[in-house]
């Protein structure tokens, strides 16, 4: 697993993903020396490197960046990789950008633009970091919980709910990525099914109820 960008979903899902038996490349915009205490933190299956290095790495390669960094998530070694988008676009943040606040793209088809030969799926977005450490559960769990995902293409998207599978969580197929803002920020799958960031243990959310608040989403 490589990840461009370590924040807080970035290390929360190195956490997971090393815990399920994953090597993970960490990186982010200010260099792998950043970034030694965490790899230090996770134990001998992570590493620190460039954004470049970590897309190298990556048989799934995580961007988990400020949207407007999406012009310098690095396009060549993610060609042809399954790439997850973790990430939301808040103008506050990102300043204003016409596409997405027009609402004639999605933020993950404008990380399409900048790599093009990715093979993107938009997911882990929706949730609050310290929900998505906490609600993890192993396969058969009765309180298992959901997590939407969006992608335009079958294999890529399979790779990932593999992954998400192995991490504690079981997937609904939300769509295309002209379908993913169906989850992104302010909508009904976003955050609030999990329960309020205040407790950070979060509630377990089942299939049904994030088929249902996917489809009462409005645009």
């Amino acid at each position: 697993m490589g990840f461009i960008g370590s924040g807080s979903i970035g290390r929360t899902l190195a956490r997971l993903a090393v815990g399920a038996g994953h090597q993970v490349v960490l990186s982010n915009s200010r260099g792998p020396e950043t970034l030694v205490d965490t790899a230090e933190e996770l134990g001998p299956q992570a590493s620190a490197a460039t954004s470049e290095e970590a897309a190298a790495a990556g048989d799934i390669v995580v961007v988990t960046v400020p949207v407007s960094a999406f012009p310098h998530v690095p396009a060549a070694p993610l060609a042809g990789k399954t790439v997850i988008d973790t990430c939301n676009y808040g103008p506050e943040r990102d300043g204003h950008i016409p596409e997405l606040d027009s609402k004639s793209l999605t933020s993950s088809e404008l990380l399409l633009r900048y790599v093009p030969d990715a093979l993107l799926v938009k997911a882990f977005n929706n949730i609050f970091f310290k929900h998505l450490l906490s609600l993890a559960r192993p396969v058969g769990a009765a309180d298992r919980s959901y997590l939407p995902i969006a992608g335009d293409s079958a294999p890529a998207k399979a790779a990932v709910t593999e992954f998400i599978d192995s991490i504690g969580y079981s997937v609904v197929d939300a769509g295309t990525l002209a379908d993913s803002w169906r989850q992104a920020t302010a909508t009904p799958v976003w955050g609030t099914p999990y329960g309020p960031f205040s407790n950070e243990k979060g509630q377990p959310v089942g299939r049904d109820a994030i088929r249902a608040a996917l489809a009462t989403a409005t645009r």
